[in-house]
């Protein structure tokens, strides 16, 4: 790894862009669409770092993160019932690899749009409202799906399910870091993430209960998958409606009362569950604060000032969009085309390289705050790679049988299980707070398109073959972008542990240099 640098001349090697001085943003932005607030000085981002872990954490968590694992249920399902769903007599006429295909690609190009389209509508009218929408459409457009009686109806609400899904990674992703203190924001980021496996592992076991037609018709179980991912999201959302609007996004936007009364209260919470008070909080930033800024404005803070960590952002995006949206979507046609397992009998193999990708973020996610971002998210990377690269070469030799496949992958996942859900951490913390929805938004739909629309239909196309060289193929073209991103992350990561958001990336309305650092000493430990 590069070592780190002493100054801006050396900033490729340390990974720590620096955009112009804070006094520089003095003026509201120009082309922004509310530049014309007060002037205030606030520490309120100091006080939410200075928190110590609570019950309101936790719900937190809960509240925004069990939505990985509705995620996770559904695009498991469907997976591994898309053969029961081409079967004759399933009430739909659609083949297999037109589910892990045309399906799957049009689920992935709604995601795009819909975080493109709610990641702008998140930075403008703040995270609450905008992550209350996003799960009542993709609630919506899942029902709808589970009523499915042409295929095209089955592919319209594919695509607004993934509408929903997309506008949920960039309003969660960037509350979640708002609220999380510093020094525990890598590991709750990476396991709230990587929790979209605990549903991958119930998607894989409800699909076995589900495709058993001494249960359920042909017609019927698939339906009622559907209809059961629903219900759990409405528990979600009872859940979710306790969450607060980010402080950050409060005061920026001209709710500095109400950001700090939101913060008040909670360390009255938390005094009276920890029985001690609070230390002092240590940094106050002032800024100018404004109702929206345009995209414009975004561009250019993106590509202008931080156009390394565009670079890096973008790699890491297509490197794990491509791997995971080709796997998840095709790995029980892959059991069933070159090992002969049954389609009903798929859900037992994937449950285990969920149980993988799952605990990849939950071993490793610490690490990310201790040892580092730069060489966790190269290391992840680039072992995922170099093990895939091995699976391939064994799926090559006809030395692996449907178990050892299934092993050698989940040896693969554990790693880039890590290395994906850091991904959306590192784009989450390392631009601004104003653009910081759109951010996520904007790498996630490009990578995502770029990796996650070809992905499905190459690896659909090359695994329908049932000839082993073609699957090899899809399988190297997943590890040379692993690898690829890998040595990039090796280059560009930005040593964003333990710092408060504010001190990775100066708030665009930020207008003096904070009074005594934007990362409390308690960040630090």
């Amino acid at each position: 790894m590069p070592g780190s640098a002493a100054g801006p001349a050396d900033e490729a090697a340390s990974g720590q862009e620096r955009g112009p001085a804070p006094g520089k943003a003095d003026a509201p932005v120009p082309g922004g669409d509310g530049g014309s607030g007060d002037t205030v000085t606030t520490d309120v981002p100091a006080r939410l770092d200075r928190l110590p872990w609570s019950r309101w954490h936790w719900m937190i968590v809960i509240g925004l993160g069990t939505v990985w694992i509705l995620d996770g249920l559904e695009v498991t399902t469907v997976g591994n019932i898309a053969g029961r769903i081409a079967e004759p007599g399933s009430g739909l006429s659609v083949t297999a690899s037109q589910i892990t295909g045309i399906a799957a690609a049009l689920y992935v190009a709604g995601a795009c749009s819909g975080a493109l389209f709610f990641g702008w509508l998140t930075d403008r009218y703040g995270r609450k409202k905008l992550f209350m929408i996003t799960l009542a459409v993709y609630l919506s457009a899942t029902a709808m799906t589970a009523l499915s009686f042409q295929p095209w109806w089955f592919f319209t609400f594919r695509f607004l399910t993934g509408f929903g899904i997309g506008g949920e990674y960039a309003a969660i992703n960037s509350a979640i870091d708002e609220l999380i203190p510093s020094r525990f924001r890598g590991r709750v980021d990476l396991i709230i993430n990587g929790s979209y496996w605990l549903g991958a592992i119930g998607g894989s076991l409800l699909s076995i209960v589900m495709l058993n037609t001494s249960i359920f018709p042909k017609d019927v179980g698939w339906r009622l998958t559907f209809a059961l991912g629903v219900v759990l999201g409405l528990v979600i959302m009872l859940v979710r409606r306790h969450v607060p609007e980010s402080p950050r996004w409060q005061f920026i936007h001209g709710y500095g009362d109400e950001a700090n009364g939101l913060v008040a209260d909670v360390e009255k919470q938390i005094e009276g569950e920890k029985h001690e008070k609070l230390p002092e909080a240590a940094g106050r930033i002032t800024i100018h604060q404004r109702a929206s800024i345009g995209f414009g404005i975004i561009a250019r803070t993106v590509f202008t000032r931080y156009p390394r960590r565009a670079v890096l952002s973008l790699s890491l995006f297509v490197g794990q969009a491509f791997l995971y949206n080709a796997i998840t979507f095709g790995f029980g046609n892959i059991l069933t085309t070159f090992f002969g397992v049954g389609t009903g009998d798929t859900g037992y193999y994937f449950a285990v390289i969920a149980a993988g990708n799952f605990l990849g973020p939950l071993l490793l996610g610490h690490l990310f705050d201790t040892v580092g971002r730069r060489v966790m998210i190269s290391s992840t990377y680039l072992l995922s790679g170099v093990l895939l690269f091995g699976t391939a070469w064994l799926f090559d030799r006809g030395s692996l049988n449907a178990t050892t496949m299934t092993a050698c992958w989940s040896v693969v996942l554990f790693f880039a299980s890590a290395g994906a859900s850091s991904a959306y951490l590192t784009v989450s913390e390392i631009f601004p707070m104003e653009t910081r929805a759109m951010a996520i938004a904007f790498f996630y739909a490009i990578g995502t398109a770029a990796g996650g629309i070809s992905g499905p239909l190459v690896f659909a196309d090359l695994t329908k073959s049932g000839v082993v060289s073609d699957t090899v193929t899809a399988f190297v073209i997943g590890a040379s972008l692993m690898c690829a991103a890998g040595l990039v992350a090796a280059f560009l990561a930005v040593k964003a542990e333990r710092r408060s958001l504010e001190d990775i990336a100066t708030p665009l309305s930020q207008t003096s240099p904070p009074s005594s650092g934007t990362t409390p000493a308690a960040g630090r430990a």
